[in-house]
């Protein structure tokens, strides 16, 4: 409710400052003109829609993959995790305008090079907060089960892995936004649909009604996939109830 009021209360004061005149609406429509806008285009913005969420939902699987393989062997292995850590964070310094055009020539112009975008920009929050999670078991947990003489995929078979797999959906939620910010930027470099390349084509058209109801569709699109996520990680997580059996 609290929430609700709040964003009542933001979209009130956008539309009088809008509506005020102190800005051009073509630099910044107002709340109702976007409302106008997502119901005169539904049918272009909701076909845009679907492309981009196929990106964004194929993109954080791949992260997901990823970038919880990726945990498990560094925490298998601290020679590979000294050698590999550092550069794992500094590949999230990596502008996506130097290479995109490289992933367009290696992966051409279909869904490839966009799925690759986002799963770079989106695996690093994955592999951090699994790892963080593996290395944080209870150590009188692995202690009671070195004492039963369990082998050390036992150990992470029982043990580490329960930890693991909702902190990796944690790190997938954190991810979220910056998944759908990179599937915008991966359109940029290259597409012919998807929200990013209908705002891409929306301003120069000084449709911007048009390209902020894009924007709006694409944070509930986040906000979905962030509370989806939630549910999956409150399913796996013990602590509050775990999987049904």
């Amino acid at each position: 409710m609290t929430a609700a009021l709040l964003v009542i209360g933001l979209l009130a004061a956008w539309e009088a400052y809008a509506r005020s005149g102190a800005v051009d609406d073509l630099i910044l429509p107002a709340p109702t003109q976007i409302a106008d806008a997502i119901g005169r285009d539904r049918q272009l913005l909701w076909d845009n829609l679907l492309v981009t969420a196929s990106e964004v939902a194929v993109g954080l699987v791949a992260a997901l993959v990823v970038g919880f393989g990726l945990a498990v062997g560094l925490h298998f292995s601290r020679t590979a995790r000294r050698a590999i850590y550092p550069l794992l964070v500094a590949s999230q310094a990596l502008p996506v305008v130097v290479i995109a055009p490289l992933l367009l020539v290696w992966l051409g112009f279909g869904l490839g090079p966009k799925v690759a975008i986002i799963a770079l920009i989106s695996f690093f929050p994955i592999v951090v907060t699994t790892l963080d999670a593996l290395r944080g078991v209870d150590e009188d947990l692995r202690k009671v089960l070195r004492t039963m003489d369990a082998t050390r995929w036992q150990a992470f078979r029982f043990a580490e892995l329960p930890a693991a797999a909702p902190a990796a959906l944690s790190g997938a939620k954190i991810a979220v936004a910056v998944s759908v910010i990179a599937a915008v930027f991966a359109e940029y470099a290259g597409s012919s649909s998807g929200l990013g390349h209908l705002i891409l084509q929306s301003i120069p058209q000084l449709q911007t009604a048009r390209a902020y109801a894009a924007v709006a569709i694409l944070a509930a699109l986040a906000v979905a996939l962030f509370y989806l996520l939630s549910a999956a990680e409150r399913w796996l997580n013990p602590r509050h109830g775990g999987p049904p059996t």
